[in-house]
């Protein structure tokens, strides 16, 4: 089978998954086993692919998603149409979360538009409006980059970036324990939405540069030149953050010079937003290396020389497919083509190898998480 028709069978594949997974509520569950309900940067992520196969459902998710908008722009990130009691007791209220997730949705719009999908002004009004939320109401850090409320608001919920926050160190189980007491100690406003959290604020520099990335990509297909500006102030805030030890972005608070500074795939997202040659080549050295991060299925989520590293523990190390599609993203915007199609063959190796799994051996492409699951679909719109 050559390459046209791996690809082929990859994006029947993808479409035959994505459309076993719709549930009538208006959205993909990311595994209906494992993941049932709707999480927000998963369903931008679907937006994205459902645009990359000509579905309608693009907008459809996408409008499921931002409809559990708080009047101030704070969007929750899971959404439980499917049983508004389900997990209430830890959030403190009905129908959606108390926290965020990566702000994907500016980036899902410009990819409809880009494609020319009629989206509403309505759904682009609710995501300049959630990004506005972040940009506003967020609490920052002293060099002006916004804070985490909880793990959980990065998208990569064990990252090792987080281990020096753990009571007594690092362990899978003390780590589930105390992500769920996070949830307690989070400030809120008066509409409920998530403010700061003393006890875990970081200002992530993954976190950080997809905020941005997606206030630019807004401003690219409709002309937000406000949004444009408050999004350099966190670039600027960025580049305070570069390490040239570590050849990698720190993050900012009590684990910056600890674990913050883990070198981890999440945290080179700013390559996204980076102008300087110099730090963009080290990081596609990182990249490319098979020492380093480089894979035959992927980026590593983890740098190999880490002492967290482990190919096959979740977060830990294995090659996860949303980073992958954001690094390709970050490297095509750097007008590095050669490495970013390394990293889209790799991906798309890894998705198809995996059965389409939630992550994969960076080495092997052996599935793990949930599988199939539905973020492994980014692998076709990867060309």
């Amino acid at each position: 089978m050559d390459a046209n028709e791996t690809m082929e069978k990859l994006r029947v594949d993808v479409a035959a998954m994505l459309d076993a997974q719709w549930v009538p509520e208006g959205y993909c569950a990311p595994n209906t086993v494992v993941y049932p309900f709707q999480w927000l940067w998963d369903s931008c992520f679907h937006a994205v692919i459902w645009a990359e196969l000509g579905d309608p459902r693009s907008v459809i998710e996408l409008r499921t998603a931002l409809s559990v908008q708080s009047p101030d722009g704070f969007v929750p990130h899971m959404n439980y149409v499917r049983d508004r009691s389900a997990h209430a007791s830890l959030w403190g209220r009905t129908g959606a979360s108390s926290i965020t997730q990566p702000p994907m949705y500016g980036h899902a719009i410009a990819s409809l538009v880009r494609k020319g999908v009629d989206v509403s002004e309505e759904l682009i009004v609710q995501a300049i409006d959630g990004l506005w939320f972040l940009l506003r109401s967020r609490r920052r850090t002293l060099s002006g980059l916004i804070e985490l409320c909880h793990p959980w608001e990065s998208g990569a919920d064990d990252s090792p970036r987080w281990d020096d926050l753990c009571p007594g160190g690092f362990d899978f189980d003390r780590w589930q324990a105390h992500k769920s007491s996070l949830v307690g100690s989070i400030h809120r406003n008066e509409h409920g939405s998530p403010i700061h959290n003393d006890r875990f604020a970081v200002g992530s520099v993954s976190f950080n540069a997809l905020i941005a990335f997606n206030a630019f990509e807004l401003d690219e297909v409709l002309g937000v030149s406000e949004l444009r500006d408050a999004a350099e102030d966190l670039v600027e805030a960025l580049r305070t953050r570069w390490s040239d030890e570590h050849a990698t972005w720190k993050d900012e608070g009590p684990i910056g010079h600890r674990s913050g500074a883990a070198r981890s795939l999440d945290g080179l997202l700013p390559l996204l937003v980076e102008r300087d040659e110099t730090r963009v080549a080290a990081v596609v050295d990182q990249l490319v290396d098979p020492t380093q991060h480089g894979g035959a299925f992927g980026p590593s989520g983890v740098h190999r020389q880490e002492a967290t590293y482990a190919a096959d523990q979740y977060w830990r190390g294995p090659s996860w497919p949303q980073l992958s599609y954001l690094i390709w993203l970050a490297l095509l915007r750097a007008g590095r083509v050669d490495e970013a199609v390394a990293v889209a063959v790799g991906t798309q190796r890894g998705a198809a190898r995996s059965g389409l799994a939630e992550y994969w051996h960076v080495d092997t492409g052996e599935g793990f998480g949930a599988i199939p699951q539905s973020w492994a679909g980014l692998a076709i719109v990867m060309r």
